[in-house]
């Protein structure tokens, strides 16, 4: 998307891209019988206990405005549920704000801490809103390379990254698009220097039961004392493939709390209320669940990643999430939006251009993000797809 030709639109504005991760949504739906592999939404339903939920919550009251900061049967279900799974103790009255998705909670996060001209750390790739929503709050983005295949970053290169203007470091672990699961030895050193340097954590760890092979997620509040400096960000989005939901929250030290609590309150006013009611049914599911999903996605994953590299696409396994990077280098296209394209075209799946992941598109531009949280008749079929690639075009 290029500038918008009105002296009336505000420059933050003009700064901003165009979701591509959205945009490739609306591009399958105009190729009819495309596969989305694009956007990270199940083409699958909530657990049926969860769809009841909503049903009685609507017919409870629900339809109204809940408390600004969250109703407090939910808080309360998500203090306990973060103590129980990642160990992060909160009081739901001080501690704790529930927001429009995980991405108003960044949002709200990010105007709540920083002045204009702070700095902000972000790893790359990185999740497409953490640019805009840098701008917007007045940052100055600063980035750390996440480097391909294994997605390891340099020590020296993020010690480098802080400096007396950095006020936040932004984490995603799990990581979208590279499914790393940042490991307890990589936390303690970004604990260490957060520390130093007096920065603030705002960790989105959305995908936190999507961990494999024998991993586990470690929230960063929970290393040495950075309880006290970090905004721990989730959601029921991708847990309990509720994407359209829109509930999420943020647990933070009380002060930083109240300040997010006051962005809130002005961006979104409330999540919805009958939601917000059934999200405290999906935090009191048994850890059965958690176990049964991840044994389900990481076989999704073995499954997606087998058939791309059936068909000549380099790619590793991710760690977590549910997304899988991978390098088109071994096909003769220009760049990740010609693969893109081609893909949807001759193959009917629409993927994410990689470009859209890096601060300069070039590092991206022989990369592609698939998504595999689909049902596996779903992933049978782009396997299928897939096949075209090795075959004549038609």
């Amino acid at each position: 998307m290029g500038k918008i030709d009105d002296p009336r639109v505000s420059e933050r504005v003009q700064a901003f891209p165009e979701s591509v991760i959205r945009e490739m949504t609306r591009i399958a739906a105009l190729h009819p019988g495309t596969v989305n592999l694009a956007q990270g939404f199940p083409d699958f339903d909530p657990p049926p206990e969860l769809i009841e939920a909503v049903k009685r919550a609507v017919h409870q009251g629900g339809s109204q405005y809940s408390i600004t900061w969250g109703d407090p049967t939910l808080r309360a279900a998500i203090s306990r549920k973060a103590k129980e799974f990642n160990g992060i103790e909160s009081d739901p009255e001080k501690n704790l704000v529930v927001t429009c998705g995980a991405t108003e909670a960044m949002m709200a996060s990010m105007l709540s801490l920083i002045n204009p001209g702070d700095e902000a750390i972000i790893f790359e790739p990185f999740y497409e809103n953490y640019g805009p929503d840098a701008r917007v709050s007045g940052a100055r983005p600063r980035h750390v390379r996440l480097e391909w295949p294994d997605w390891r970053f340099d020590p020296e290169t993020v010690k480098g990254a802080f400096n007396p203007k950095t006020k936040v470091l932004i984490l995603n672990t799990p990581n979208n698009p590279t499914g790393k699961v940042f490991t307890r030895d990589e936390l303690k050193l970004l604990a260490d220097l957060c520390t130093d340097h007096d920065v603030v954590a705002i960790t989105d760890e959305i995908y936190e039961h999507m961990v494999y092979d024998g991993g586990r997620h470690v929230s960063l509040a929970t290393v040495g004392s950075m309880a006290e400096r970090t905004v721990t960000i989730n959601g029921l989005s991708k847990t309990y493939a509720a994407t359209g939901w829109r509930v999420g929250w943020a647990i933070a030290p009380p002060t930083l709390a109240a300040a997010i609590r006051r962005a809130h309150d002005f961006l979104t006013v409330c999540a919805p209320t009958a939601f917000q009611l059934a999200g405290v049914v999906a935090l009191a599911l048994p850890p059965a669940y958690y176990d049964e999903l991840q044994r389900t996605y990481q076989a999704k994953r073995d499954r997606l990643v087998k058939a791309l590299q059936a068909a000549g696409i380099d790619c590793r396994p991710p760690g977590g999430t549910y997304y899988v990077m991978t390098d088109f280098s071994a096909f003769p296209f220009k760049d990740d939006w010609e693969f893109a394209m081609h893909l949807i075209d001759r193959c009917g799946i629409a993927t994410v251009p990689g470009s859209s992941f890096y601060s300069d598109p070039r590092s991206g531009r022989r990369k592609v993000r698939f998504v595999f949280c689909k049902r596996e008749s779903t992933l049978d079929e782009t396997a299928r797809r897939l096949e075209k690639l090795r075959s004549p075009a038609t």
